[in-house]
């Protein structure tokens, strides 16, 4: 996916998730509020969906946009904490 993640990944705030449309599915991180943090506790791929970049994407959008809200992350979920090992770049939003 080459467009600019924060520009394809919505939050979803009545859902409390971030989500990404792709390939006629959706792929969507759930969360969950905290004091200057939004915890992550799930990330979901459609299985049909899986091995592209796509949680990834999602992953990408939703930490720009917490950061463009002045907010921490808390990876409540593995593929977030192992993104976030793969990004040192984005390690700063950690609570």
């Amino acid at each position: 996916m080459s467009e600019d993640p924060s520009d394809v990944v919505r939050n979803n705030i009545a859902l409390h998730r971030y989500e990404l449309d792709a390939g006629g599915a959706t792929a969507f991180a759930n969360y969950r509020l905290a004091p200057g943090a939004v915890i992550i506790t799930h990330t979901e791929t459609p299985l049909e969906l899986r091995g592209r970049g796509i949680a990834s994407t999602l992953v990408r959008g939703a930490l720009q946009q917490i950061r463009a809200e002045g907010s921490k992350v808390v990876a409540g979920c593995a593929f977030v904490a192992d993104y976030l090992a793969k990004h040192p770049e984005e390690r700063d939003l950690l609570a």
